[in-house]
């Protein structure tokens, strides 16, 4: 019994080559979605924040800043 385990495992370890491009696509592309849908979220609130940020600065300081 031992033996059809051992000779099962080998054969089927020899079928298995690991992922393939296609599942590093599709991988890559579930990992562009997302980043696009954080980006598509939060994208206001960090806008806002870096310009209520930038206001800050630029009233404070001397020197004239853009936004």
């Amino acid at each position: 019994m031992l033996d059809i385990f051992r000779s099962f495992s080998r054969s089927r370890r020899n079928t298995e080559d690991g992922a393939s491009a296609v599942e590093y696509g599709l991988l890559v592309a579930g990992i562009a979605a997302l980043i696009v849908a954080i980006v598509f979220l939060f994208g206001g609130v960090i806008k806002s924040s870096f310009s209520k940020t930038c206001g800050a600065i630029s009233s404070k300081g001397s020197a004239s800043a853009t936004c």
